[in-house]
């Protein structure tokens, strides 16, 4: 019974986390495991394009707050040339309360120092409402399997 009651508690400790308010502006610190499906096609020698989705999960560095265990969805095009180049595209990047930002990204694919860039923020749902800012992503593969690992980084204001 007592054990039970600690649950409780701690899920409503939690829960007032996941929803206390923002600061009007800062930095949100997080990271996220992807699985990636591709469509690419080889449209000359040496010469790729194509489009691409990652689903995943996202994990705020601090452990809890902003992006912490909520869904992430990016769907992206690009086009390589022997195995470089350039990529864009959206993601929606969720909280366990389900409130989202939306963002768009470009950056640079398959280049030595790894898969990299900048979100922009287009928008957002609930908490974040009005919010603007961008920062830094950069992704890697942690399998043969299109599984990504990615860390990233806003810098936010919010209205």
């Amino acid at each position: 019974m007592n054990k039970a009651i600690g649950v409780f508690i701690a899920s409503l400790f939690s829960l007032s986390i996941g929803t206390a308010a923002l600061a009007e502006s800062g930095t949100v610190n997080w990271h996220s495991g992807l699985q990636e499906t591709l469509v690419v096609v080889t449209v000359a020698e040496g010469h790729m394009q194509g489009t691409g989705k990652a689903t995943g999960i996202t994990y705020n560095d601090a452990g809890s707050g902003s992006l912490h265990e909520g869904a992430a969805n990016c769907f992206y095009s690009f086009h390589l040339t022997d195995g470089v180049g350039e990529g864009q595209g959206y993601c929606t990047w969720s909280d366990a309360d389900g409130d989202r930002i939306f963002t768009k990204f470009d950056g640079m694919l398959g280049v030595p120092e790894g898969n990299n860039g900048t979100n922009y923020i287009t928008g957002g749902t609930g908490k974040y409402v009005g919010i603007t800012g961008k920062g830094p992503w950069a992704c890697g593969y942690a399998g043969t399997n299109g599984e990504l690992y990615c860390n990233q980084r806003l810098d936010y204001e919010l209205p």
